[in-house]
């Protein structure tokens, strides 16, 4: 994997260059050197602030000034600092004659007198950018693992659903699923167009007490509004469309016009979506697994009792009786149909000629040497 090869490579250069770089810090002491840099950079601003005055014949003024500031910084400097005749020869060289003899020479000579420093100050630089550099550096193995890290889950995943038999037919559980799906999905359609609204919601209210079936719960508002309402007879569906007559309208409809808007009319996308079957009534395709189906179809059938035919609730039973008493097969085709569901035409060619557990060896062989990599080369602090 070249990518690795050159985030390691990277890195190992990174290390190297910040030893070399930290040595020559060492070599006069980290604090001495930053003193040095301060005393650089207020030197240097001074000469870069005031050149093209202080090389002005006519303005008297800008040299006046420049010769206080650069005073006023010189005097700031500690005697005893590193390199300190190079500060005295800078004073030296742009502190004698008038105005008139200071050039643009003058600036030069004193900006090659301060060269020493500069030098100094660069180490200082140096060693900074090689922290970064190297935080970079770590940084992008760090992330690297993380990538082979998770490309290892996803082939994890494959391996693992690949154990599936893949040649198992999977009719014997998609069929009664199948089944059951479209008669509660036909009856819960059929059942809300005739059944008044009130008792739609009253049902929802029940299912509350069965969690593992998850459908909308009502809006007391409008539970209450129904229970007493004489509109409270009509079939969602006809709440619906009443939702979007105007109030001079409505009344020929209800008693109480103002009423049913605030009850009913701010509850219309609740009303609407019930017109459709929920998802919840339905066992989705994969199945769960055989244990959480059979949990979950017990309440299923505790609802769907309540409101579909006999062959609807038969069909369900079906189903319930497969996951419960015959788990082990149950789970053996929805591994099967799960299989099938997630993995693409490659990946099963893949696993087939062995290139997945190859790229698997890979990438654990590449997280390992990356690890390593990290652990000789310590995050910085």
């Amino acid at each position: 994997m070249t990518e690795t090869s050159d985030v390691v490579a990277t890195m190992e250069a990174a290390s190297r260059r910040l030893d070399e770089t930290r040595l020559a810090v060492e070599e006069h002491g980290t604090e001495e050197l930053r003193e040095v840099a301060d005393a650089l950079q207020n030197v240097e601003r001074v000469l870069d602030r005031y050149e093209s005055r202080a090389t002005d014949r006519d303005d008297l003024k800008g040299y006046i000034e420049f010769r206080e500031a650069l005073s006023d910084t010189l005097d700031e400097i500690p005697a005893d600092i590193r390199h300190s005749e190079a500060f005295i020869e800078v004073n030296d060289i742009l502190t004698t004659g008038i105005t008139s003899t200071l050039s643009e020479k003058d600036f030069e000579q004193a900006r090659i007198a301060l060269e020493p420093v500069r030098e100094d100050a660069e180490r200082l630089v140096s060693w900074r950018t090689a922290r970064s550099e190297y935080q970079s550096a770590r940084h992008a193995v760090e992330q690297r693992r993380r990538e082979l890290t998770d490309r290892l889950d996803e082939l994890e995943e494959i391996t693992a659903l690949g154990d599936a038999d893949l040649e198992a037919p999977t009719d014997e559980l998609a069929l009664p699923i199948e089944a059951y799906n479209d008669a509660v999905t036909t009856t819960f359609t059929e059942y809300v167009q005739r059944t008044p609204s009130r008792e739609v919601l009253a049902l929802l209210v029940t299912a509350e007490s069965y969690p593992l079936v998850e459908l909308p719960t009502p809006p007391q508002r409008l539970r209450s509004y129904l229970e007493t309402a004489d509109v409270g007879s009509e079939p969602v569906s006809r709440l619906v469309e009443l939702a979007d007559f105007s109030r001079s309208k409505l009344e020929h409809y209800v008693s109480d016009p103002e009423t049913f808007s605030a009850a009913v009319g701010t509850n219309r996308t609740f009303l609407s979506q019930l017109t459709h079957p929920p998802d919840s009534l339905t066992i989705s395709w994969p199945p769960e697994s055989a244990q959480e189906l059979t949990w979950r179809a017990r309440e299923l059938t505790s609802i769907v009792g309540r409101f579909a035919d006999e062959a609807t609730v038969q069909r369900l039973r079906a189903v319930h009786r497969f996951a419960s008493n015959n788990s082990a097969e149950f789970n053996r085709l929805r591994a099967t149909a799960v299989a099938h569901e997630r993995l693409t035409e490659t990946q099963l060619s893949r696993l087939k000629t062995g290139a997945i557990e190859t790229e698997r060896e890979e990438c654990r062989a590449v997280i390992r040497r990356l690890a390593e990599c990290l652990e000789s080369h310590e995050p910085l602090h």
